[in-house]
């Protein structure tokens, strides 16, 4: 696989939107929303990470990670996702290879953790763990997860920016 990880440019948009409709369509536990989310983060300028995967001038993958707020006032943290991949190239190392970047990206540029909401058994290869104390309402405790990037993990309440709240 001769695949690289780039930022986002602007004329991949349309491509960002129309993989990460089709990478969750047929998602179980999915709002359908995510490729609204990821404009609207766009849109308040609060996508800190996006990037792509290319195969070949080809966009195979994406993945967005935003800032979050914690209720204890810890700062440097961000929620990961929607991570994306054509459901034709699930399963090839493509998402991995995303989401190492994003979290290689993320502590280049001075975060302190990050957060998933997602499936546990996915996530913890990349050392996603359940922390009591940490919570997102709402959703089950087992799937979301955080990961910190060498400090103490903090307690409280995450909130997402609200863009997560996009239905179009």
């Amino acid at each position: 696989m001769n695949m690289t990880i780039r930022d986002e440019h602007a004329e991949d948009i349309d491509t960002i939107t129309r993989l990460t409709t089709a990478a969750f369509e047929r998602e179980e536990h999915s709002s359908h929303t995510e490729q609204f989310i990821v404009n609207a983060l766009r849109r308040g300028k609060q996508l800190t990470v996006s990037l792509v995967a290319v195969e070949n001038n080809e966009i195979t993958g994406h993945v967005a990670v935003s800032p979050v707020t914690v209720s204890s006032g810890a700062p440097g943290w961000f929620g990961l996702g929607p991570i994306s991949v054509w459901p034709d190239r699930q399963g090839q190392g493509i998402g991995s290879a995303l989401m190492k970047a994003a979290l290689s990206e993320l502590q280049r540029l001075g975060g302190v953790g990050c957060v998933v909401l997602g499936d546990p058994g996915y996530y913890g290869r990349f050392g996603f763990k359940v922390h009591p104390g940490l919570e997102l309402p709402g959703v089950p405790r087992e799937y979301f997860q955080a990961l910190s990037f060498g400090g103490e993990l903090p307690t409280g309440t995450v909130q997402y920016h609200t863009a997560f709240e996009a239905t179009a």
